[in-house]
């Protein structure tokens, strides 16, 4: 819902945008006096700017009301909790068996450097991701819906083996 508000004022935006550039565009060759056309462009100027300070204080009140974002899973379902830690230029995965069906919180963090945290189903599809920062703990949610040999990759340069820090997860049947 609140993307698609905000993919319709982007697009009236970028509507109104064109439509200036075209207005300007079709009076390019006409022949004005400089003092007045500068006192046009200023009076111009000032209410597009003040436009614009409306427009961005109405989206951003408008977008941090949804933050926090809100836990949608229900309260009733159980977690199965994975700590993931990365380190150059491993994973280390710690965790019980994983499940289809069953919900999954990834707790993501590195020792190190930033590392990229990318679960990828058997095709090598995105599923999910997030980041691994020092000093920092961020929580991925996540169901599985298909068994299979899931690939953990770094999507974030971590050094000269970032290429071969990967390793699996097994997702079995319900």
């Amino acid at each position: 819902m609140l993307q698609d508000t905000v993919w319709l004022i982007s697009v009236i935006l970028i509507a109104a945008i064109a439509a200036v550039f075209l207005w300007i565009a079709a009076g390019a060759g006409q022949k004005a006096d400089a003092e007045a056309v500068q006192r046009r462009a200023y009076r111009l100027r000032a209410g597009w700017f003040w436009l614009l300070v409306a427009v961005i204080a109405a989206a951003t009140a408008t977008t941090l009301r949804a933050l926090p974002y809100p836990d949608r899973t229900p309260p009733a379902v159980s977690r199965v909790v994975v700590r993931a830690t990365g380190a150059q230029w491993a994973w280390t995965i710690e965790g019980p068996d994983l499940v289809v069906g069953k919900p999954v919180e990834f707790q993501v963090t590195s020792t190190d450097v930033n590392h990229g945290f990318g679960i990828y189903n058997p095709a090598l599809e995105m599923v999910a991701q997030t980041q691994a920062m020092p000093g920092y703990l961020n929580r991925l949610q996540l169901t599985f819906t298909a068994p299979g040999a899931y690939h953990i990759l770094c999507l974030e340069y971590c050094g000269l083996v970032h290429h071969q820090m990967m390793t699996d997860l097994v997702v079995k049947p319900d």
